[in-house]
């Protein structure tokens, strides 16, 4: 079976506008599938669907929703009624903040839970169904390595992503056995434009063109990815994730937090 067949002959790729986002529709393009490409940004979604148009034979289709709206969900499922969708990425929810829990008003983690929570879970159950029903299909969720532990400036982004990775094991352990693959992707520092704009507010890189230190490249993620497809449920990207992991086998909860709050002081930059 082709990779299209398995997984086509359309997909849907929640934070699509750049980063790893839309280098994974890219990829999904390149081995035959139409995208639909989804995000807030209309102008930066045509400009990303233009580009696969031109290097591919896929079909593109642009949705600009707000992930953080209670009607988001609904409107996704409108939009692509008429399309056999084989394939779901949900690559969405980054926090662009990275301050105190309490610096900043509920509504922000509230949307935080509703973006990176509850439209994954509701994406799952609308588009899951008919990918049993075939026996085949595919669903990958981004997570963080903020999810593996608590740590400070990122609370509620931290919770949701813990939340991710235990609901792609959870669908796995239901899902695998009726021919969808289902993983969950542990991303770590990642040189995408929203990490570079956060390390650039930081002090920590002078342009938000540089290349954040220790930053992992965008086409090695997507490698990976599409490496791991069927290796579920929870893939650690990159040797530095894989070797972390190992090391926090032989911390104790407590002693994980205090790494990762010593990480974050480390991390806000010279001036803060």
């Amino acid at each position: 079976m082709t990779f299209a067949n398995k997984y086509g002959p359309w997909a849907l790729v929640a934070g699509a506008s750049d980063g790893v986002g839309a280098a994974f529709a890219a990829g999904l393009a390149e081995r035959g599938v139409n995208v639909v490409l989804l995000a807030r940004r209309q102008a930066v979604l045509d400009q990303v669907a233009a580009e696969i148009e031109s290097r591919t034979s896929a079909q593109t289709r642009t949705l600009a929703i707000d992930l953080a709206k209670p009607d988001a969900t609904s409107a996704i499922a409108a939009a692509t009624s008429d399309l056999e969708i084989g394939f779901l990425v949900y690559c969405a929810g980054a926090d662009p903040n990275y301050e105190p829990f309490l610096s900043n008003p509920i509504e922000d983690a509230e949307a935080m839970v509703q973006r990176n929570c509850m439209v994954p879970m509701q994406l799952c159950h609308h588009f899951a169904p008919a990918m049993v029903e075939r026996g085949s299909g595919g669903i990958v969720i981004f997570g963080s390595g903020a999810g593996l532990a608590g740590g400070p400036n990122m609370v509620a982004y931290g919770a949701s992503k813990a939340f991710d990775m235990i609901f792609a094991e959870a669908l796995w352990a239901e899902l695998h056995g009726k021919g969808v693959d289902v993983l969950g992707l542990i991303l770590g520092k990642t040189n995408t434009p929203a990490l570079r704009e956060l390390e650039h507010s930081r002090g920590n890189i002078a342009s938000p063109d540089e290349v954040p230190a220790g930053a992992a490249a965008v086409e090695d993620v997507i490698g990976e990815a599409f490496a791991n497809l069927t290796n579920g449920p929870t893939w650690m990207v990159g040797e530095d994730m894989r070797a972390a992991l190992q090391m926090m086998a032989a911390l104790t909860r407590k002693q994980i937090v205090e790494l990762f709050t010593a990480t974050a002081a480390a991390a806000m930059g010279p001036d803060r």
